[in-house]
């Protein structure tokens, strides 16, 4: 990181004095633990390039992020919420209802969701369906709805290895399971025919189809992607479900399984060949921008070329730089509000 330092980067245009009279004088994020790592370099570099102080990054997903920015505005809210999917409209209104009402939303680049387990285990190559086949918690069997009682990989593929089946998936208030229930477990639930088989019996596809098992084949996890893999540090058998960037900066550890015979990779996920990726956000509360000095500079810091383009210090960790991400910073400056 030395090289973004004042004396050398056009960066240092930001290296103004934080002045404004405000409650507070310090950035505060919350949310993705996905964008976490992201947000902590940038908070770090905007530490160190400008005036403002450091920004405080906290983690806890997705939902809960979004949760504390929607509980109000001033001094005791979050200033920006992270997140690794977009926000809902429930979580519109419970922002409106609570004052909430002119929100920013600033898409930062793209990540990928990837299927990991221990360097020292079997190699796999997944299709949505082996995935929903082994974590659905009911399955149609000669036209009835049973229990799942698939205990390896092989049993729902015999291509795939006869390791028992031990799947680490993110917790319901991580973004990142919304997006794994959404592009994997619903769409393995369709390409098996096991939804229309759901639909001939009358059954609530829709629900059934994301109803996991609770026999301890698949565990949720509420933290972050750390404790999924002490998780298969712990238990060979275990696959994990992560972000790209997580996986990349840990290949000592894991091996990465394809995904419809794609592997994963910053090249795959911006062709759009990977299956599995999706674009990440934060969100700013437009009120703060006049009361929190540094807030709109922190936003458009972490968005500049320099830092979320190619080649910048993103990039180096893994995200995807948005092929779009001058239209991005356009509607920063403009302070554009989201509809």
């Amino acid at each position: 990181m030395s090289r973004m330092t004042p004396a050398t980067s056009a960066l240092a245009i930001l290296a103004v004095s934080a002045t404004a009279a405000a409650a507070r004088d310090q950035v505060q994020v919350a949310g993705s633990s996905t964008v976490l790592p992201y947000a902590t370099i940038v908070a770090e570099l905007f530490g160190e390039n400008t005036d403002f102080p450091t920004p405080v990054i906290e983690s806890g997903g997705s939902s809960a992020g979004l949760k504390r920015f929607c509980e109000g505005v001033g001094e005791n809210s979050i200033d920006i919420a992270n997140a690794s999917r977009r926000i809902k409209d429930s979580e519109k209104a419970v922002c409106a209802a609570a004052g909430v009402t002119e929100i920013i939303e600033v898409r930062i680049g793209y990540d990928g969701i990837v299927f990991a387990s221990d360097i020292g285990s079997a190699s796999f190559a997944f299709t949505p369906a082996d995935w929903y086949k082994a974590l659905a918690a009911e399955v149609v069997v000669d036209g009835k709805l049973v229990p799942n009682t698939a205990t390896k990989w092989s049993d729902v593929n015999p291509d795939l290895p006869a390791q028992e089946i031990m799947a680490f998936v993110p917790g319901t208030k991580h973004g990142t399971r919304e997006v794994f229930d959404e592009r994997v477990i619903e769409q393995g639930c369709e390409d098996s025919g096991a939804a229309a088989a759901l639909e001939n019996l009358g059954a609530d596809a829709g629900k059934l189809c994301t109803s996991l098992r609770t026999d301890g084949r698949a565990v949720e996890i509420d933290g972050d992607y750390t404790e999924t893999l002490a998780r298969i540090g712990s238990n060979a058998d275990g696959i994990g479900v992560f972000g790209l960037s997580f996986y990349e900066n840990n290949t000592a550890k894991l091996q990465v399984a394809t995904m419809n015979d794609v592997v994963p990779s910053t090249e795959t996920i911006a062709s759009g060949e990977y299956p599995v990726s999706r674009p990440l956000y934060f969100y700013v509360k437009q009120a703060h921008l006049g009361m929190v000095p540094g807030l709109k500079d922190y936003a458009e810091f972490f968005v500049s070329d320099d830092i979320a383009g190619p080649g910048g210090p993103l990039a180096d960790y893994g995200l995807v730089p948005d092929p779009e991400l001058a239209d991005t910073q356009a509607g920063l400056a403009d302070e554009a509000l989201m509809n």
